[in-house]
């Protein structure tokens, strides 16, 4: 979401809004309405008219986090916006047409998720005119500084506090860590740095990351939220942020993972 935001700025469209879903904690039920909008009346709890996301980002940028964790019929749904910039709200019979330009990201393997089945390759190939490719955050040491001064930064400002930097030992904690969250528990990490700490400075005990190689807190100490967070977090560790791996090996779906990493802003 970050690159998102950046490249969204550093593009003729900076000055139109950038407007950003993420698909993982979207229900197919949902999906229409969220991102195509809907007229009062259409369903039960249709109360008022709901502009979609489509329409919220014309002329500026769309970004579609997760994008693997699409069903078949949304991949659909979503490919006929692509291809044609035209869709209907929900109840409606009104052509609307936007102009939006997309960006997408997932963890997963897209190719694969094609060669399996599961990922239709019409969608992917119309998504796939520019591909980036970033590594996880514990494989880009040298970006974790200027990440972690970003959202100080923004984190500082947004909660007014009088936060300026990271102590010498609060850096070197951030450096060793292994983040299996990658930038996003890097953000929430630093926002509750900003929130705990007592001075101008972020220092280690502010960041409350456990040490590497630091034993774990015993489960009768920890409350049932705690329990969940640490079991996704070693779930996403072993499966180097593989998000399917995770919500296999945990005994849940990928959609019920990504709530959860939502949740526990992970």
């Amino acid at each position: 979401e970050v690159v998102a935001n950046w490249l969204h700025a550093a593009s003729p469209r900076r000055g139109r809004p950038m407007v950003t879903v993420n698909l993982g904690g979207l229900s197919e039920g949902l999906f229409e309405s969220e991102m195509f909008g809907h007229v009062k009346g259409s369903f039960t709890d249709a109360k008022a008219d709901r502009v979609g996301r489509f329409e919220l980002a014309d002329g500026g940028t769309l970004f579609l986090d997760e994008i693997a964790n699409l069903s078949a019929a949304m991949q659909a749904k979503l490919l006929r916006v692509l291809q044609t910039g035209e869709f209907e709200r929900v109840g409606s019979s009104k052509t609307r047409r936007v102009d939006v330009r997309v960006l997408a990201a997932t963890n997963a393997d897209l190719r694969a998720e094609v060669a399996a089945g599961r990922f239709r390759e019409d969608l992917f190939f119309r998504l796939n005119t520019v591909e980036l490719h970033l590594p996880p955050l514990r494989e880009r040491r040298d970006d974790l500084p200027l990440l972690a001064t970003h959202f100080l930064q923004q984190f500082a400002a947004h909660y007014r506090r009088p936060v300026t930097g990271f102590a010498p030992d609060a850096m070197s904690a951030l450096l060793r860590y292994s983040w299996p969250g990658n930038v996003r528990e890097l953000a929430h990490t630093v926002e509750r740095a900003i929130l705990l700490a007592p001075g101008d400075l972020v220092r280690e005990a502010d960041l409350a990351l456990q040490p590497a190689g630091g034993a774990a807190a015993p489960l009768e100490g920890m409350s049932l939220e705690d329990v969940e967070r640490v079991l996704i977090q070693k779930a996403m560790a072993r499966y180097e942020g593989n998000v399917s791996l995770a919500a296999k090996a945990l005994g849940l779906s990928r959609s019920a993972l990504y709530r959860r990493l939502q949740r526990h802003r992970l």
